[in-house]
């Protein structure tokens, strides 16, 4: 399955069969392939959504996730870096929340070759989208903030070169900029041989006294006031693992395709069975596909629609998280034994897409907030 770009941003067929030949042996390896970042790099991938004037290719969030299923297909692990990088300049690009000329400073470190991510997850805390105070906190200094903590989750690693740190203030929550090469940034390699996303250097991070100019505070968050809804983050994640399902898809039809049993003597493609399981699953991708881009499709990032537009965006992104669970289920099912080896990547794509279940909004929250707006916008 492809999807059609704008012809502003060329071919994305040459990045994802690069990042395909490798992503068997990143995934056994445990970690993510510097050459992975380069070709985002180089082919401004991570610039998909930055403005035009700005050096970016000015995409909006429907033209975004059309890229990004494709990305996904290659690799699940290097698609989640590269959503970071989009969700935090899609959020950023409609919301201009951070100071003076510091979005316009970020764009053009991205055109550059820039990798960010927002680091928020803690041990302690866990995800911040259910609530609860940072441990990680900046206290001020005559000149800026002393930064201490510990975050998890922090995908990209080493390859980053932005960290957007959430944390406690002395009188709220924040968000800082931290510089990976500041003296009392400690990586820890924890990550690469969990369920999923083995590649993605998904590794812990420690600010030991790291000091930092007054500037490189760049929110503070009323918590009296929600912070606004932010459709691309959901729609980032829900497009890279309704991608590795559709891989998956790919992979068990070239299966059956090529699969010749000698009782049968003929592809198992053949069999009404094969046939009406690849039917169902088909069915399933269509219905996710058509749900995100219709969601993404109606987002237009204006604050006064926020609100209305983003159940239907949560919606989109639950429906893709379901639904890739269960077709590389559905795949593994279909290529029977020959599936739990290696020598098929579906071991691989049942395993990473079970990472949506834990990355919001997701599960009873998801549920709740649909239908919650069902009842609020239903006349009886």
């Amino acid at each position: 399955m492809t999807f059609d770009l704008p012809s502003v941003f060329p071919s994305i067929q040459p990045i994802t069969d690069e990042i395909a030949r490798r992503a068997a042996e990143a995934d056994h390896l445990g970690k993510l392939p510097p050459e992975d970042i380069r070709a985002l790099r180089d082919s401004g991938y991570l610039t998909l959504n930055i403005p035009r004037e700005l050096g970016g290719y000015g995409l909006n969030l429907r033209d975004c996730m059309a890229a990004h299923l494709q990305l996904s297909q290659a690799s699940t692990s290097t698609a989640l870096v590269a959503a970071m990088q989009l969700q935090i300049f899609g959020q950023a690009g409609e919301l201009r929340h951070w100071p003076a000329g510091k979005y316009e400073e970020f764009c053009q470190a991205a055109v550059e070759g820039g990798l960010f991510n927002h680091l928020a997850t803690e041990p302690a805390l866990g995800s911040p989208s259910r609530g609860g105070m940072f441990m990680s906190c900046a206290t001020p200094t005559a000149d800026g903030w002393l930064v201490n903590g510990h975050k998890t989750w922090a995908t990209g690693g080493r390859h980053l070169t932005h960290l957007l740190v959430r944390l406690s203030l002395d009188d709220c929550a924040g968000e800082v900029l931290i510089y990976p090469d500041m003296p009392g940034v400690e990586w820890v390699e924890t990550w690469g041989d969990g369920l999923s996303l083995r590649a993605s250097d998904s590794h812990d991070v420690y600010f030991h006294e790291v000091v930092i100019p007054s500037d490189h505070l760049l929110t503070r968050q009323n918590d009296k006031i929600p912070a606004p809804k932010n459709a691309w983050f959901a729609m980032t994640i829900a497009a890279t693992y309704l991608g590795t399902a559709i891989a998956a898809r790919n992979a068990v039809i070239q299966y059956a395709l090529e699969r010749v049993p000698t009782a049968l003597g003929k592809p198992i493609a053949t069999l009404p069975a094969i046939q009406r399981q690849i039917g169902e699953l088909d069915m399933h991708l269509q219905a996710a596909q058509t749900l995100l881009f219709d969601a993404a499709a109606n987002w237009n990032g204006r604050m006064d629609t926020r609100e209305a537009c983003y159940p239907s965006i949560v919606a989109a992104k639950q429906f893709a998280t379901e639904t890739a669970a269960r077709v590389t289920e559905m795949a593994l099912r279909i290529a029977g034994g020959a599936a739990l080896t290696r020598d098929l990547p579906l071991e691989r794509y049942f395993r990473d897409v079970r990472a949506g279940f834990m990355q919001p909004p997701s599960g009873d929250t998801a549920y709740e907030l649909l239908g919650r707006s069902a009842l609020e916008n239903t006349s009886i």
